[in-house]
């Protein structure tokens, strides 16, 4: 997939996930999502964030945050949350066309606008269809990889087998489900390993 294709992907997906979000009751805004401790607002914020940095600004974040990707990304959290869900909604639209990002490969800019609209979508019960190439790329990626979320270190040693398209990645215990869903076991969404079977789910429930 070309670069520009992925960033067409990014953009369409973020105004999907925003078009989904419009109406929210507010405390459907503080549900717990699957990401951490981030509430849906926070998540959505912390996308913002990152649809807003630049290299140079993400250097210089870092460094005023003692070189703690912890405190950088929640200091980007505060920075876009505004006074209201509405603002965090409109603050969040206002980047939908950005093509900006902190360093590193696109690859992981998609996987972030998947894996994070997922860790708000699922608390909220919102269904939604993602491209299946876009979904191959981010699976793709993330099996090779151990950049903050540590996806390779996690599927170690287990087979992956899609149930819903031709994929799988890997040798040892199968487990197999939804391409989606292994997506999400994969970077860490335990909620996940619900949606799959097989003998190596002991080993990733094991896992953190």
């Amino acid at each position: 997939m070309a670069v520009k294709d992925q960033w067409t992907l990014i953009h369409a997906e973020r105004d999907a996930l925003a078009g989904d979000l419009v109406g929210l009751d507010p405390g459907q805004w503080q549900n717990p999502s699957l990401c951490g401790q981030w509430t849906v607002r926070e998540v959505l914020a912390h996308m913002t964030s990152t649809a807003a940095m630049t290299p140079a600004k993400f250097v210089a974040t870092f460094l005023g945050s003692g070189f703690n990707f912890k405190s950088l990304t929640s200091k980007g959290v505060r920075s876009e949350l505004g006074d209201s869900p509405a603002e965090t909604l409109e603050r969040f639209k206002a980047q939908g066309a950005s093509r900006t990002s902190p360093p590193g490969p696109i690859d992981s800019w998609v996987g972030e606008t998947i894996v994070h609209a997922e860790d708000i979508r699922r608390p909220l019960v919102i269904a939604h269809t993602y491209a299946p190439a876009a979904v191959r790329l981010v699976a793709d990626f993330y099996v090779g990889s151990n950049l903050l979320i540590g996806a390779k270190n996690r599927i170690a040693g287990v087979a992956l087998r899609a149930t819903d398209t031709d994929w799988s990645h890997g040798s040892g215990p199968q487990v197999s489900g939804p391409l989606l869903s292994l997506v999400m076991a994969m970077t860490g969404r335990k909620v996940a390993l619900d949606d799959l079977e097989g003998p190596g789910l002991e080993v990733l429930h094991s896992r953190d």
